[in-house]
């Protein structure tokens, strides 16, 4: 079993800025891809960004410029800095990984969601 853990949601005026982190633990051999989604009211979860184990990272067309993914090997962990942040960018943000685990299987998993509210 993997486990993912989000942290660092919360209520930001327009403009503002925060930093989710998401640390990954169980059954785990490597992880390949993490990344975050997210999901607005009444909106279907879409793509923010992805990073893989090397470093190569991937961004939504409305984030690009703003948002920054990264990532910790060693501890399993990703992250995004999140800058001049928008009422738009209002939703659950939910953190992914594609993880090779201990029993040599491929999962996809996901964490439970923190919330991210950005107004005045």
């Amino acid at each position: 079993q993997v486990q993912l853990v989000e942290s660092g949601g919360g209520l930001v005026q327009p403009g503002g800025s925060l930093r989710l982190s998401c640390a990954a633990s169980g059954s785990i051999r490597m992880i390949n891809v993490m990344g975050w989604y997210r999901q607005a009211p009444e909106k279907q979860r879409e793509l923010v960004a992805t990073i893989t184990s090397g470093g190569s990272t991937n961004y939504a067309d409305s984030v690009k410029g703003r948002f920054t993914i990264s990532r910790d090997n060693a501890k399993n962990t990703v992250y995004l800095q999140m800058n001049s942040l928008k009422p738009e960018d209002t939703a659950v943000y939910y953190c992914n990984a594609l993880v090779f685990t201990t029993t040599r299987e491929y999962g996809n998993y996901w964490g439970q969601g923190t919330q991210v509210t950005v107004s005045s």
